[in-house]
């Protein structure tokens, strides 16, 4: 299917998701902080990015700006997957670039959905 990174501090959540994502038959790759995923994410050119928000350092937004303005990643949808679970923070995530936004904890037809949603070139919410 698809190449998925997971960009997320949180061992527990990426085990979570890297099974729902494996179970679809996508191939998955995980960083564990902002600036490793926009370093991972230029290197191998994922088909879909899941990027978490509150990590150390480069946080899940700054991340997802970079990778959408940059003009080797721009093409790549970024679905930001978090617990912030305020507007203001799902029209933050628009502006930086995010096709998508979840909030946590995410079963795994809402992670399926946003991913088909992404992959298919639709916005989703």
């Amino acid at each position: 299917m698809a190449r998925v990174l997971i960009v997320d501090d949180s061992p527990t959540e990426t085990y979570a998701f890297q099974g729902m994502l494996e179970k679809h038959g996508h191939d998955v790759l995980t960083a564990d902080n902002g600036a490793d995923g926009v370093a991972l994410a230029r290197q191998e050119l994922p088909d879909v990015v899941l990027m978490d928000i509150v990590m150390p350092g480069l946080n899940g937004f700054q991340a997802t700006r970079q990778l959408t303005k940059g003009a080797d990643t721009a093409h790549i949808p970024v679905i930001i997957v978090t617990t912030k679970d305020q507007e203001t923070d799902r029209v933050w995530g628009k502006r930086q670039g995010a096709s998508g936004y979840l909030v946590k904890p995410v079963t795994d037809d809402q992670l399926a959905d946003v991913i088909n949603a992404a992959l298919a070139g639709k916005v989703a919410d």
